[in-house]
């Protein structure tokens, strides 16, 4: 428990002396028609919760380090004074392993009906399916699932270390994302490239918790204004385009996002390219929850969806950016603020 503690103080101390800085946002006729204090993003406060849960090593639901990680992020959101829901649940996955899951909600301004929803996994693939020399290695996950959750608890910290948005923010990670079938790295796993056929309770062997989130929220008829999902947002030399999915249901949410990235000066980093739909946690709260939400996800023009480091041991610390999680950290809360 002192363990515990002394993190959360140490977290508060170290990152809690950023200022607040002034932005205008103009009308039309070039006049200020709102003045909005923002407060700074502090991207080594991301980078040291993207390191404590490398830390518990990797999230795999139904292991130690998975428990362990659920239950810090429940502890800080707490600390930072959120009102927190836990929603366990089970599924089954693809090779028919009983999982044992959790996602958890973290809710500022409960009060106010106007919500912004903002999302990440945090659990992390059981096996590097894609490394080259050993697909049934664990990996890092520092990236793909660490680095949202890095973002979203720094967001947290700030929103509890100065004045509140005017709307609610709701923060979901969600459970067992990355644990689907992957046709295209099976037969390193099971020397066959056959599919696994669906239960009739899931659309897909991906997202399990973003699934069950939808068809259980953890609010009776709860409903967002919109949704940003966050996934692979730390990574160096990231770039982020318009994801399919994003542009069929939210547009305008991408094109709001995109804007506040380049007034921001991060226009080379959420670049204005539309790219391929994926299959990710916000196809769900899109199509079942009917929230629209869109997907900031790191692309690689030279690989495509999702660089040579995913579902691989390069997925390490040596990956993440702090220039990257400052534009994806400033760019959320110009976004939320000015709501």
């Amino acid at each position: 428990m002192r363990i515990k503690f002394l993190t959360i103080i140490i977290v508060a101390g170290l990152f809690s002396c950023s200022s607040d800085k002034e932005k205008k946002a103009s009308q039309g006729d070039g006049k200020p028609s709102k003045v909005v204090s923002i407060p700074n993003f502090n991207a080594d406060s991301a980078y040291f919760f993207i390191q404590k849960q490398v830390d518990f090593k990797p999230r795999i639901p139904n292991s130690e380090a998975h428990k362990k990680a659920g239950d810090f992020f429940i502890e800080q959101f707490k600390a930072f004074g959120a009102e927190v829901t836990v929603q366990e649940f089970e599924a089954t996955s693809y090779d028919n392993t009983k999982l044992f899951l959790r996602n958890i909600i973290a809710s500022f301004n409960p009060q106010v009906k106007k919500r912004i929803l903002l999302a990440a996994h945090w659990d992390t693939r059981p096996f590097a399916d894609k490394d080259l020399e050993n697909p049934k290695v664990n990996f890092d996950g520092a990236n793909d699932g660490a680095s949202g959750v890095g973002v979203l608890l720094e967001v947290a910290r700030v929103i509890s270390h100065n004045t509140p948005p005017e709307v609610g923010v709701d923060i979901i990670l969600f459970d067992g994302e990355d644990w689907g079938f992957d046709t295209s790295t099976a037969k390193k796993l099971y020397n066959n490239n056959s599919d696994f056929k669906l239960p009739k309770n899931l659309d897909s062997w991906w997202c399990l918790g973003s699934q069950h989130w939808s068809k259980n929220k953890h609010v009776p008829n709860y409903s967002a204004y919109y949704g940003i999902l966050l996934d692979m947002v730390g990574g160096k030399n990231a770039v982020f385009v318009r994801e399919g999915t994003s542009m069929e249901y939210a547009p305008g949410i991408v094109d709001k996002v995109w804007k506040a990235a380049g007034q921001l000066g991060h226009g080379h980093i959420f670049i204005n390219k539309r790219e391929g739909a994926i299959t990710d946690d916000h196809v769900f709260v899109n199509e079942i929850a009917k929230i629209p939400m869109i997907n900031i996800v790191h692309y690689d023009p030279a690989e495509g969806y999702f660089g040579d480091f995913h579902h691989s041991r390069k997925d390490n610390m040596d990956l993440i950016s702090k220039e990257t999680l400052n534009a994806v950290g400033n760019t959320l809360l110009q976004v939320i603020y000015y709501e």
